[in-house]
C-alpha cells in the first residue's frame, strides 16, 4: 500500500509543482510584466522595484495558480491511469479507487492549509510590502511618476500633464489645482519645467518657465466673468509634499490587503452598515478559497478515469472549463459585493458544495462500478 502512496502521490505533487509553475510563469507573471514594463521603461524605475513588485504579486497569484495546477495535475495523471489500465490492475488486485484517491484527498488537505496561510496572511502583507514600496519609490525617485501624455493624479489637490520629457527636465507642462470639490481653481500653463526635489521640506518642486495661468476668484469661484486671463510669468516653483503622497498610499488600504485577522477585527467596528457586507465577503473569499484544493481533487479523480485520455491537451481543456465554472462564483460575488440582498458571502461557498457533493458522488459511485 505504501507503493501506491508513493506512486500516485508523488505523480500528482510533481506534476501540480510543474503546473503552477506554467500557470504562474505564463498566465500570471506574464501579464504582469508587460504592465511592469511601462514602469521600467517609461518610467525610469530600478529594476530592483520592478523584480521586488513581481514577487509581491506571486503570493496572490498563488491563490488561483495553486488550486488550478493541482487540478490540472490530478487530471492528468488519473487520465493517464485510466488510459494505460492501470486503474483496472489494481482494481484487479483488491485495491479500491477510494484506497487510490486517500494519497491525493491527503496531498489536497496539505495543500488547502497552504493556500489558507497564503491567503490569511501572506498575500495581504506581500500586497502591503508593495504598496510601501511603491510609497518609498515615490519619495526616493519623484520623478518617475511623471510620463508623458498622461495625468498625474496621485497629489491632492493638483492634476499634472506633461507633453515631453527628458530625465528631469519637462516641456508643455499643464497643472490644474483644484479646490476641494473638485473644481479648478488655477490652470498653469508652461512651455517648460525642471523636477527638482528638496530634501529639507521633503518636497517635490516643479520650476516652471514661460509660464501662463488662469485662476478664479476665491470670492467667487462660480463667477466665470471673474476668471482671470492671460497673467504670465517668467518662472513659477509649485512645491508639492511628498509624505501626503506616502501616507496616502499606506493609510487607505484596501480589503485585500488586510490580514483575515485585521478583517475580523474589523467586522464590530462596521455594524450593519454595506462595508460589513464587504467584509464578510472578502473574509468568506479567503476561506471559501482555502477549500478549492480539496473540491479540485474530489471532482478531478472521477473525471480523469471516465476521460481515459492521457493527452496533456484534453486534461488542460477539463481543467479549464472547470476551473473557469469555480471561479465564475468568484467573479460574481465580487461584483455583487455593493448588493447586501444578493449576499455575495454566501455565493462564494456554492462552487464548494457542487464540487465537492458531485464528486464525492462521483468517486463513491465509480468505486462501486
Amino acid at each position: 500500500m505504501n507503493l501506491i502512496n508513493r506512486y500516485v502521490g508523488q505523480g500528482v505533487l510533481v506534476t501540480a509543482l510543474y503546473g503552477v509553475f506554467v500557470l504562474s510563469l505564463v498566465l500570471v507573471l506574464g501579464n504582469i510584466f508587460k504592465e511592469l514594463l511601462d514602469l521600467l521603461i517609461n518610467r525610469d524605475v530600478p529594476l530592483k522595484y520592478v523584480l521586488l513588485f513581481m514577487a509581491y504579486v506571486l503570493p496572490f497569484s498563488l491563490t488561483f495558480t495553486l488550486p488550478w495546477g493541482f487540478l490540472t495535475a490530478v487530471l492528468l495523471i488519473f487520465g493517464r491511469m485510466s488510459a494505460d489500465n492501470e486503474t483496472i490492475a489494481l482494481r484487479a488486485c483488491g485495491v479500491s479507487l477510494l484506497r487510490v484517491c486517500l494519497p491525493v484527498l491527503a496531498i489536497a488537505l496539505l495543500l488547502s492549509a497552504f493556500c489558507f496561510w497564503i491567503n490569511a496572511q501572506v498575500a495581504p502583507l506581500a500586497e502591503q510590502a508593495m504598496r510601501a514600496a511603491i510609497a518609498n519609490m515615490a519619495r526616493s525617485n519623484p520623478a518617475a511618476l511623471f510620463v508623458p501624455d498622461e495625468v498625474v493624479d496621485q497629489f491632492e489637490g493638483k492634476k499634472i500633464f506633461v507633453g515631453g520629457k527628458d530625465g528631469n527636465n519637462l516641456t508643455d507642462v499643464t497643472v490644474v489645482e483644484q479646490y476641494r470639490n473638485g473644481r479648478p481653481q488655477r490652470i498653469i500653463y508652461a512651455r517648460h519645467g525642471v523636477i527638482e526635489t528638496d530634501p529639507d521640506n521633503n518636497e517635490l518642486v516643479l520650476r516652471l518657465r514661460d509660464v501662463r495661468f488662469e485662476q478664479r476668484d476665491d470670492t467667487w469661484p462660480d463667477g466665470l466673468t471673474q476668471i482671470q486671463h492671460g497673467v504670465s510669468a517668467e518662472e513659477v516653483s509649485i512645491g508639492i509634499p511628498l509624505e501626503d503622497l506616502v501616507n496616502d498610499r499606506l493609510r487607505s488600504l484596501p480589503l485585500r490587503s488586510l490580514t483575515l485577522t485585521q478583517l475580523l477585527d474589523r467586522l464590530p467596528q462596521v455594524g450593519k452598515s454595506e462595508e460589513r457586507i464587504r467584509v464578510l465577503t472578502e473574509v468568506s473569499k479567503r476561506l471559501s478559497l482555502s477549500l478549492a484544493c480539496v473540491a479540485f481533487a474530489l471532482v478531478a479523480m472521477p473525471l480523469g478515469v471516465t476521460a481515459q485520455r492521457k493527452e496533456t491537451s484534453v486534461g488542460f481543456a477539463i481543467s479549464l472549463a472547470l476551473a473557469f465554472s469555480y471561479f465564475f462564483f468568484v467573479v460574481l460575488a465580487e461584483m455583487m459585493n455593493d448588493n447586501p440582498a444578493a449576499y455575495p458571502y454566501l455565493l462564494l461557498w456554492i462552487p464548494n458544495i457542487l464540487f465537492i457533493g458531485i464528486g464525492a458522488w462521483l468517486v463513491v459511485r465509480l468505486d462501486y462500478r
